[in-house]
């Protein structure tokens, strides 16, 4: 049976969602029928378990923190609709998208909406919570399973004068239909599931698989003070009883004061730290909420962020191959690429916390450790003192506009890079700002200013794009990245993850040695570089990470050895293992309102050789999302490997009538017709397949080995040169086209081809005894 594809590794329109599921910049919401949590839990305190005690006692003490917060978009990030915290017209105001008409109503001091329902029916809601309040404001409208929706109709909350002050849509150029998930009633727009762990305090999902309903609590609306604290019952007694500070002891579970103290070594234009960050809990405090990622069981403050959640590494479809931010990511995997994150800077050096606002004005903010008689002159920036270029933001952090309003800031800080825009077509903030010039116009004017980039052939991002074309020979500068310590380890891991993907020689060691590094994101990725090594040999090298102290690792660690055969190892190590698994669908379980998660435990459940479990793992990904097309292919798979090839065909029918135009599951299609010896059909969907393939060689490559295999010889050779064409680079398609010419008595092409192979590989002894069998020899590079 073919590996199950991972529901995170198939890049469509649906991964999307994360940048519209934020809803709005610090936004909350919970169901309108739910209520407080806060007096269950006040039942069940105990002495040794703190409790959330809520804002309010906390001003008492911290009257200035509180009164920085009150007002701020975490407070205010879920309200009441009231005549002062709706900020939309709702006097009968309309509002037409794609022939459908939405309303907002007003009456008797409440607030309806009047919308497409999940039907298509039109269908009048009430309001039960604003959502946000700048740059846009939504609607959360509640459904009879416990759901609160955000209506994806928002209200501009800008000035008229910066066009806001009017109705839009979250897709205003593409239509959403009430059958697509992307609706506004569809799995990612519900708050439930992608909103409330980072937009209210203490929020208990409380989903109920079996019934798919959900009965949300949370103790405080809002983004609290014990948002980020943690509960604060302890802190209070302590400070009740006078030992607040005894033993240094707080009562709270995190440690945010981590700002340091900065000073200017002589001579130096940029401060330095007086003392090394030695934790990055103020950091992962934030990113629980600023970084894109997936939740991994219960939130416990203070511990490692990879120990609660799942982080998204850099590269293709959500960065840019240099680091730049494409989708929406949220800061954190921007940031901590950043040299600001390396030199010890943390959140809280350039946002005040409470207020959410920044530490200074302007430039003011990067003047604290970057001298202005410096880097405040037109001698660094080049532009006239008051242009929007003289803006250190504007340069180092260019902003990307979400969800049609709301622009936001790349943090990771970087220099502009018009050299990489032309080489692989990476933005740049300079033709950003001028957008009337190309790329090469500002190569031009930053050379003349004394700017010299170097070999720009040998850049990281150059490696990345070169990689992701199937050229292996960019796997080495990546090597380097992920064993180099002085790197950010996201950068890092990055580096292992897409240099072992591709079968990269010497990426095994590397992984080796990083299954004990101290940043759990390199052993979790060390951990998936392991993946290439035969099942037995796996084992023997993570078995001491089934009990790693950080969730995320031993929930890799789980997947990875899923297929160990349990019948080999001792009954000491055969428990420890299914502890593990045991672990591992726990976890799971607590997140099936998720289609991602019944997909993870399918493949988990496949492998484990549990195909009952699998197929309703699947099922379950299909009745929460019927369009999530990696579901059917991994169904259709399982289908197959137990002989049910008309179950299986079926599957993958329905994928298409999904998604007409889904070349994966046409070329699903084709190995099934194939398998079953059906040489026309199978060619047939294989070639569309292959046609509609753009990144990436997989489809383009079967086609043609099928071609061959078929008796089309010829095709094949058609087919494998038009594709060495496009990746010149990529091994396996010379590989075939050597052999398929020689076959063919080609023998001067199968030669070309060989001296092709050498010259990417040249130390392989395959390709030379390949070569040598051709009487073919290297072409002398003098």
């Amino acid at each position: 049976m073919a590996t199950p594809v991972s529901v995170h590794s198939r890049y469509s329109r649906y991964s999307r969602y994360p940048r519209y599921c934020r809803a709005v910049l610090w936004a909350v919401a919970v169901a309108f029928s739910l209520g407080s949590a806060a007096g269950a839990l006040a039942e069940s305190a105990t002495a040794d378990q703190p409790i959330f005690i809520g804002a309010e006692k906390c001003a008492g003490c911290h009257d200035s923190e509180h009164s920085q917060w009150s007002g701020s978009h975490h407070d205010l990030a879920m309200q009441k609709p009231t005549p002062d915290t709706v900020l939309g017209d709702f006097d009968n105001a309309r509002f037409e998208y794609f022939g459908t008409e939405t309303q907002f109503l007003t009456r008797d001091g409440n607030y309806f909406v009047r919308t497409d329902g999940p039907d298509g029916i039109i269908t009048e809601y009430p309001v039960a919570w604003v959502f946000g309040v700048d740059p846009l404001q939504q609607y959360l409208l509640p459904m009879e399973d416990g759901r609160l929706q955000a209506l994806a109709v928002a209200w501009d909350t800008r000035d008229v004068e910066e066009g806001g002050q009017r109705w839009y849509h979250l897709f205003p150029d593409e239509e959403i239909r009430y059958d697509d998930p992307l609706h506004w009633t569809g799995p990612y727009l519900n708050w439930n599931t992608r909103c409330a762990e980072c937009h209210s305090t203490d929020v208990q999902k409380n989903y109920n698989a079996d019934t798919r309903r959900f009965a949300t609590t949370f103790f405080e609306e809002d983004v609290g003070c014990e948002s980020c604290h943690g509960p604060g019952s302890t802190h209070v007694s302590l400070a009740q009883s006078g030992a607040l500070g005894s033993n240094n002891a707080s009562g709270l579970q995190t440690d945010l004061s981590a700002r340091g103290q900065w000073y200017f070594p002589e001579g130096s234009a940029i401060a330095r730290r007086r003392s090394t960050l030695n934790d990055q809990q103020q950091v992962d405090n934030c990113a629980r909420c600023h970084a894109r990622r997936s939740t991994l069981g219960h939130y416990d403050y203070g511990k490692p962020l990879s120990d609660t959640h799942r982080l998204s590494l850099l590269g293709e479809p959500l960065y840019h191959h240099d680091g730049q931010i494409l989708d929406e990511v949220y800061v954190y995997g921007s940031f901590m690429q950043s040299k600001m994150s390396q030199a010890g800077v943390v959140c809280a050096n350039c946002h005040e916390p409470h207020s959410n606002k920044l530490r200074a004005e302007g430039n003011g903010v990067c003047a604290q450790c970057h001298k202005s008689e410096v880097f405040d002159s037109p001698e660094h920036h080049h532009h006239p003192a008051t242009s929007a270029g003289a803006q250190c933001v504007d340069c180092h952090m260019p902003a990307k506009t979400y969800m049609g309003v709301d622009a936001r800031r790349d943090h990771s800080m970087r220099i502009p890079r018009p050299d990489l825009s032309v080489m692989i077509d990476t933005p740049n903030a300079c033709t950003d700002c001028h957008a009337d010039q190309s790329p090469q116009w500002a190569l031009d004017a930053l050379r003349d200013w004394g700017t010299d980039f170097g070999n720009t052939s040998q850049h990281r991002a150059v490696a990345m794009a070169a990689l992701q074309r199937g050229d292996l020979r960019a796997a080495p500068t990546l090597l380097e990245i992920a064993k180099d310590g002085k790197e950010s380890s996201i950068w890092r891991a990055t580096a292992l993850e897409r240099a072992s993907a591709s079968g990269a020689e010497g990426s095994l060691q590397i992984a080796q040695n990083l299954l004990i590094a101290d940043d759990p994101l390199l052993r979790i990725s060390a951990v998936r570089a392991m993946q290439q090594l035969p099942v037995t040999r796996r084992y023997l090298a993570l078995a001491p990470l089934i009990k790693d102290p950080v969730t995320g690792v031993r929930m890799e660690v789980a997947m990875s050895l899923a297929a160990v055969p349990l019948d080999e190892l001792s009954p000491a190590r055969q428990q420890s293992l299914l502890t593990l698994f045991d672990e591992y669908k726990a976890v799971q379980r607590q997140h099936l309102d998720m289609p991602a998660t019944s997909m993870q435990l399918g493949i988990f459940n496949a492998t484990r050789g549990d195909f009952p479990a699998a197929e309703s793992a699947y099922r379950e990904a299909l009745a929460l999302n019927p369009q999530l097309i990696s579901a059917y292919l991994n169904l259709a798979d399982l289908l197959r490997g137990q002989g049910r090839e008309a179950e299986a065909r079926v599957q993958l029918e329905k994928a298409l009538g999904v998604n007409p135009q889904s070349g994966d599951a046409m070329h699903a299609l084709g190995l099934l017709e194939a398998r079953g010896g059906n040489r026309d059909r199978a060619l047939d969907w294989l070639g569309k397949a292959a046609a509609l393939e753009t990144a990436g060689s997989r489809h383009r490559f079967v086609y043609g080995v099928a071609q061959h295999d078929f008796g089309d010889a010829p095709g094949a050779l058609t087919t494998l040169g038009k594709l060495h064409s496009a990746l010149p680079a990529d091994e396996q398609v010379l590989l075939a086209l050597v052999n398929y010419s020689a076959e063919l008595g080609k023998t001067d092409m199968a030669r070309r081809y060989a001296r092709k192979l050498l010259t990417l590989a040249p130390q392989n002894p395959n390709y030379q005894r390949l070569a040598a069998s051709l009487g073919a020899r290297p072409r002398n590079p003098g």
